[in-house]
This record gives C-alpha cells, structure tokens and sequence, in this order.
C-alpha cells in the first residue's frame, strides 16, 4: 500500500494524521508542500486543493483528516 501525505510543518491537521500513521504502525511518504514547490503543484493537480493535509492512498484522494475514511480505506478496526 502507497501513502503519501502533502503537508505543511505547522499544520495541526497534518500532525494529527501522522500522528494516527505513526499509532498504527503505517508506513508513509510526506511532502512538504510549504518547501517543495514541486509537491505542492503535483498536490493541486491530483486534488485541486491548496489546503493541507491531503492523503493519497493508492490513487485515492482523501482530503483533511478523515480518520473514518482512513480506518475504513487501512482496514483498520479500532
């Protein structure tokens, strides 16, 4: 499974889904968007978002933290 997390240092948001990451042992990528304008405009292409975080898990866009919809999407149950 891909993970890729588009995030920004201080977004709390952001530290929140990293965080959930971390908890259940899921291995993830992050772009820092606020430093690599290359991932920022790769992340407006895939989402046509400019807010963060956005989470793609195998080409499924999930945008915010949306930890229902990552549970369900990771198969994670508690």
């Amino acid at each position: 499974m891909s993970i890729t997390i588009y995030s920004t240092p201080t977004c709390p948001y952001c530290i929140m889904a990293k965080n959930f990451f971390k908890k259940h042992d899921v291995a993830y990528n992050e772009k820092d968007v606020a430093a690599d304008q290359m991932a920022a405009q790769e992340m407006i292409k895939k989402s046509g978002q400019m807010g963060v975080p956005v989470i793609e898990v195998d080409g499924e866009i999930i945008i915010g933290f949306d930890e229902a919809m990552l549970k369900k999407i990771l198969k994670i149950s508690v």
